[in-house]
């Protein structure tokens, strides 16, 4: 036991370090030969394919529909919307060769597919009837990063991105703010993530946007994550494609367009928000096992209880996803340490004497909290604890970052810190001064709150009155 858990990093001393070791050891990724690729093992890929689920749900009932379009983006379309190719430029991957041919013109692999999907609407829409376009795909992107960590930040990642086009400004904006929202029931209801929704500062918004929202999270080590994004890319890219439709009017207009995406990243941000020295601590909504069944049992005692593990696991089936561990090549306190790890949510011991006593013991992931339920009430209790435990993570990942969430009057406050946190404070507006804060602290503007009101204290920067309500913190 006590070697087991010695192989996990402690937080405190490396964090870093300490999510390494919990991904690998959990059996989640690994690393593929090629420097920033990973591997998503069958454990990670199964909350990716929750997450997907919990997605498409909610994308369907607002009438999206999922398409794919291709990989490889010809130069000249990345090229068509000047801001844009500039945002990305200096992550672009370009095939050059087919075969043993030099192309006639390089192809990109995609860091994201507004270019495409522009060309390919442009066709498609010719009249308002066509509108709205309202289409999402999942796919991969490439984008060369210089440095890379897994979920966080690799050369290729795994995303969903929805790209729709709209007849007025009014409705491309509410498309934008309701697909933010979308996320934010994602992260938080099945991830149990906290977030703060807000829009981007100009410096920080995406390349060709008119608005970008956010959500923004807070991880175990006190640094920021953007989570999803939502923009309102205005007539921006549909001027750049020609997306042009003849209204009732019988005049020709540009199409209103938006784009908004989330990414494996969300797995990160559930492994640094929720995990502790023990691993893993999955939400049971997205778990790929919510309970496991661990029988205890020697000798003559284990075919008996392993024949009465095997009828509890057939019961509990059609109320949750629930794992025998049968495997007779390590102890029990072996399994109970190595599922901890994995962050299954509920851990299900019987032996000779429960049996006996018609009885069962339970421990929850999310507290170590430990006790004996009857058998007859388990189909009804196991529900109600994966419930509570769902609730309990966002209770207390919504506590952590409160407790580390500071109202500010200049940025000077932030180092007792250790600039870890979220800090609140006024902004001038001007981006000069957060320039400035970056230079000197690593710290940005992570969004302008939806909900948040100045305090009249004066830029954090400047002193100068401050025109907006920021939200500030170090970044991954």
């Amino acid at each position: 036991m006590e070697k087991l858990l010695k192989e996990i990093t402690p937080k405190s001393h490396d964090f870093s370090q300490w999510y390494v070791d919990v991904i690998k050891k959990a059996d989640m990724v690994d690393y593929a030969p090629m420097k920033g690729f990973m591997v998503m093992k069958p454990y990670s890929y199964k909350i990716w394919e929750f997450i997907q689920a919990a997605m498409d749900q909610r994308f369907w009932a607002t009438g999206h529909e999922n398409a794919y379009f291709p990989l490889l983006i010809p130069e000249n379309l990345l090229k068509k919307e000047a801001e844009h190719v500039e945002g990305f430029s200096a992550e672009v991957a370009w095939v050059t060769m087919g075969g043993n041919e030099v192309l006639a013109e390089r192809l990109a692999v995609r860091p994201t597919s507004e270019t495409i999907i522009g060309h390919m609407y442009s066709q498609w829409i010719q009249s308002y009837r066509d509108l709205p376009v309202l289409i999402n795909q999942w796919a991969n992107v490439m984008r060369w990063e210089k440095s890379t960590r897994p979920f966080l930040r690799t050369t290729e990642f795994l995303w969903q991105e929805g790209h729709t086009v709209h007849r007025t400004e009014t409705e491309a904006v509410v498309e934008t703010i309701q697909q933010l929202g979308t996320y934010r029931e994602v992260i938080e209801d099945e991830l149990a993530v906290p977030v703060i929704e807000g829009v981007k500062s100009a410096g920080e918004r995406f390349a060709g946007a008119v608005e970008t929202y956010t959500l923004e999270a807070l991880m175990g080590d006190g640094k920021a994550l953007q989570i999803a994004t939502s923009h309102f890319l205005g007539q921006n890219f549909a001027k750049a494609f020609e997306i042009r439709y003849l209204d009732e009017d019988g005049v020709l207009k540009y199409g209103w367009t938006t784009s908004w995406g989330s990414t494996t990243r969300m797995i990160g941000a559930l492994i640094m928000v929720h995990g502790d020295d023990k691993g893993l601590r999955i939400p049971p909504r997205v778990a790929p096992t919510q309970v496991v069944i661990v029988p205890i049992g020697r000798g003559i005692e284990r075919d008996a209880v392993i024949a009465h593990a095997t009828a509890l696991r057939d019961l509990l089936a059609s109320q949750c996803r629930v794992k025998l561990d049968d495997r007779d090549e390590f102890t029990p306190g072996y399994k109970f340490n190595d599922w901890e790890m994995r962050g299954v949510p509920l851990r299900i011991e019987v032996g000779p004497k429960d049996i006996a006593q018609q009885r069962v013991m339970l421990c929850r992931r999310d507290t170590g909290e430990k006790f004996a339920v009857e058998e007859r009430t388990l189909v009804q209790t196991v529900p109600d604890i994966l419930a509570d435990i769902q609730a309990t993570l966002f209770s207390q990942a919504k506590d952590y970052r409160n407790r580390h969430t500071h109202a500010i009057q200049n940025y000077q406050e932030m180092a007792q810190y250790d600039h870890r946190g979220f800090f609140l404070g006024d902004w001038c507006t001007d981006e000069r001064c957060a320039d400035q804060l970056k230079q000197e602290t690593a710290v940005t503007i992570r969004c302008l709150p939806l909900d948040a009101n100045l305090s009249g204290s004066g830029c954090v920067v400047c002193g100068k009155p401050g025109v907006r309500r920021a939200l500030f913190g170090r970044a991954y």
